[in-house]
């Protein structure tokens, strides 16, 4: 990916604006088998896959869950495969939020990201405030679509539980 103009996270701001966004970012260049992301951990980094491939991964079990109850296995899901190919972004939440992390990211292969964090974030809203808050917006736009998406899983699994249990009856 050669410029910032692929990159759904900028798809409303202008040329100009892009301009102005390019410095909040630095070029990463990341080998393969490395853990980008930790879940439960905290961070304020967001990173934009350029070239590579990652895997996201979720641990399966809630914190606090005693390890013997699960015979010492710590399940886990993959997620999802991303590619640099669509310059795909995670780790959005870090810049609104001091919350742990809900996902480990890994990369699959060498990767190159361009890697913003919060306060670098929030120097721009002030500097910028229109183009700070289109990117803002766009954040927003990402974090209410994952809202929905989880929402809509969670009415399936309690679903899926309720049909199970209907059975027992």
């Amino acid at each position: 990916m050669s410029g910032f103009e692929g990159i759904s996270l900028f798809a409303d701001l202008d040329p100009g604006e892009i301009e102005a966004v390019r410095p909040l970012f630095t070029r990463r260049e990341v080998p393969a088998a490395t853990r980008i992301i930790a879940e439960g951990e905290t961070g304020s980094e967001m990173f934009v896959l350029v070239a590579g491939s990652v895997r996201v991964v979720k641990s399966m079990v809630l914190p606090g869950i005693a390890p013997e109850a699960l015979a010492g296995k710590e399940p886990s899901k993959v997620l999802a495969h991303l590619t640099g190919d669509d310059a795909p972004f995670f780790g959005e939440m870090g810049l609104v939020s001091d919350a742990p992390r809900s996902a480990t990211v890994e990369t699959q292969e060498p990767c190159i990201f361009l890697v913003t964090d919060r306060e670098r974030l929030f120097k721009l809203v002030r500097a910028r405030p229109e183009t700070g808050c289109k990117l803002l917006a766009a954040l927003c736009g990402r974090l209410a679509h994952m809202v929905r998406t989880s929402n809509a899983e969670v009415v399936k699994l309690t679903t899926a539980l309720a049909i199970l249990l209907a059975g027992r009856s």
